[in-house]
């Protein structure tokens, strides 16, 4: 049986150049995905610049874009980085989209890469969980006008100058205030980005099918000052009361520099990121493999 996926896309570590041995083990494998792919009956495409940093030729390539209007599966091969990159591009589409791991941690590029082949297979005939991921929406207000704009799927940074002290941070929900807080900065993150920076700063961890997210104070001034888990259907703003240069990061790959009096306004976003994880796949077993859960009991 071949597979029910019939345009599909390769998504590589585009963002740096290939170079020598881990460059030629990168593009291998890639070349590897796309023999196998073909063998399973799919056209196979490379995004643009994942093909022109490796030096891969003799396939057809698109840019993201044209990926989400063409390809009806998008295979991402790297680590969480690059996934959550692409991940945020192709939301609008609809695309779902498998990770290759070829990272460290891997908990959404989750199928090793030296098991693809006994992996992928049956997924490509259909035999698959499918995975939903919010996002959020986040939008940095100045003077009742908005100059940045950005989605996140893991979470929503603020924090303080590299030079520095504590910022001060005004909170509301839905319009209601809730706190100024004084710290090195405050994370909003999703269910996704509860294992990230959320979790080394103290969050807990939030299971995907939640509809939640958590708001954790980064080294709090007051220490009664605690994780809380919120509504995604909530609005959270947050103004810069003081502190000098602050900023604002989205997933850790776009940066918007804060003036006092600015507000940082996070929005459940309309469009959602679809995984696709083999047949009976479980998110704890994520957690127990990646954070080492169980390790030394007989």
């Amino acid at each position: 049986m071949k597979s029910i996926f019939r345009h599909v896309a390769l998504i590589g570590k585009y963002q740096t150049v290939a170079s020598g041995a881990s460059g030629a083990f990168s593009r291998n494998a890639l070349e590897d995905i796309a023999h196998f792919l073909h063998a399973q009956g799919c056209e196979v495409v490379f995004e643009h610049d994942t093909a022109h940093n490796m030096g891969i030729s003799g396939y057809p390539v698109l840019n993201v874009p044209a990926i989400g209007a063409q390809c009806d599966l998008c295979l991402v091969v790297g680590g969480d980085g690059t996934m959550l990159g692409i991940g945020r591009q192709l939301a609008h589409f609809g695309v779902p989209l498998i990770g290759i791991n070829q990272g460290r941690l891997g908990f959404i590029t989750d199928i090793p890469f030296d098991s693809f082949t006994s992996t992928l297979a049956p997924m490509l005939r259909g035999d698959y969980e499918e995975d939903h991921r919010s996002l959020m929406h986040a939008r940095v207000m100045r003077d009742g006008h908005c100059v940045f704009d950005a989605l996140a799927m893991n979470d929503v940074v603020v924090n303080r100058g590299a030079t520095s002290g504590m910022v001060e941070l005004r909170v509301e929900v839905d319009g209601h205030f809730v706190a100024n807080q004084r710290a090195d900065g405050l994370i909003i993150a999703t269910p996704t980005g509860s294992t990230a920076y959320a979790l080394s700063a103290g969050g807990p961890l939030l299971h995907p099918s939640i509809p939640g997210w958590v708001l954790v104070p980064i080294a709090p001034h007051t220490l009664s000052n605690r994780p809380i888990v919120l509504s995604n259907a909530a609005e959270i703003a947050i103004e810069i009361v003081a502190g000098r240069d602050a900023s604002a990061n989205f997933d850790m790959q776009s940066l918007a520099s804060l003036l006092h009096g600015d507000r940082i306004v996070v929005t459940r976003s309309k469009h959602h990121v679809r995984f696709l994880h083999p047949k009976g796949w479980s998110y704890f077993d994520t957690l127990r493999q990646k954070l080492h859960w169980n390790e030394g009991v007989a």
